[in-house]
């Protein structure tokens, strides 16, 4: 019975009681001028990303807006530019390839030499189990955490670049996780395709890569806080966007109606974490809804496990850049 409680309150219990967030002390308001910022937003034409380009428009950052999908990116940059009269930077990103990021990446240093706040915001959610990424991983976890962990290492040099020119010496990395991350630990055999993998569902998955999520960012925090760098994860809340696309339509519509929150909400935290003094105090910390300190479950921080997957992410990313 101890231990059953104890496991419960570590995963469901903190799932339950972030579904109703307290009323935001935060507001897009609050944020302060971000006039000479550099930011990047991946995954920004839409949901989260959308709302927060839109905020970190309205308070004059320069933002780059890096998506899959052109098309895509192009609509959401000029119904942008309609409300907020500031215009984003399209970076074309494809974070289920490598290759993609390196060239993305490349594309951005030959326009910048400084990055302020990067957004690791975009994601996917319980794709068909058969997806992969074009490297060979789970689509969930090659997206959400290996992509994002090689888009991040690439960038480094321009985030420490951007330390010296901060207005609070500080360069961000803000990733969003989710509620999820307390759902699941990490499975080393599970993040390419086979049996192991196959034993898994698509939410198992996907709940894993958030939990991993969780840990890249502590282990961002630790490796890079002595040349000032600010890494915070955060669960953006039960949002309402296009992350849902292959829930089932009768368990969307439930949760639609009982569960989910305007995307202008999702938005909150991570702009909190990426634009506000106070968050300078939250290096390393998980952040959930709407903008407070919050608690991932104990195996987030065993530093051991954090130094492990670092250890696997360095290694997919150097075989990958040998091959080139």
């Amino acid at each position: 019975m101890g231990a059953a409680y104890s496991n419960f309150k570590q995963t469901a219990l903190p799932v339950i009681t972030q579904l109703y967030p307290p009323k935001p002390k935060f507001s897009v308001d609050l944020i302060p001028d971000l006039t000479g910022r550099v930011t990047i937003v991946t995954g920004g034409n839409a949901g989260c990303g959308y709302e927060t380009v839109k905020a970190l428009l309205q308070h004059n950052a320069k933002v780059y807006l890096a998506a899959r999908s052109k098309a895509k990116a192009d609509a959401a940059i000029a119904t942008l530019k309609e409300s907020t009269g500031k215009e984003a930077i399209f970076l074309q990103l494809d974070l289920a390839s490598l290759a993609s990021v390196k060239e993305a990446v490349g594309e951005f240093l030959s326009k910048e030499t400084e990055l302020h706040i990067l957004f690791n915001n975009a994601g996917v959610m319980w794709p068909p189990l058969d997806e992969l990424t074009k490297d060979g991983y789970d689509l969930q976890w090659g997206t959400n955490v290996v992509g994002h962990f090689y888009f991040t290492e690439l960038l480094m040099p321009a985030l420490l670049a951007g330390v010296k020119t901060s207005p609070d010496h500080h360069a961000r990395v803000i990733t969003t996780a989710s509620s999820g991350a307390y759902l699941e630990t990490l499975h080393f055999e599970t993040f390419r395709d086979g049996p192991e993998r196959r034993k898994l569902s698509t939410e198992a998955l996907y709940y894993q890569t958030k939990h991993a999520n969780v840990i890249v960012a502590r282990q961002i925090a630790k490796r890079y806080a002595d040349k000032g760098i600010i890494s915070v994860s955060v669960n953006p809340g039960n949002i309402k966007t296009e992350l849902q696309r292959y829930v089932p339509s009768l368990r969307r519509k439930i949760l639609d109606t009982l569960l989910l929150y305007p995307a202008p909400y999702g938005a909150l935290t991570q702009l909190f974490a990426g634009t506000m003094p106070e968050a300078l105090n939250d290096n390393g910390e998980f952040l959930i809804p709407w903008a407070r300190l919050g608690k991932c479950r104990p195996e987030a921080y065993d530093d051991a496990v954090g130094e492990q997957l670092w250890k696997w992410l360095e290694d997919e990313v150097n075989a990958f850049e040998s091959r080139q």
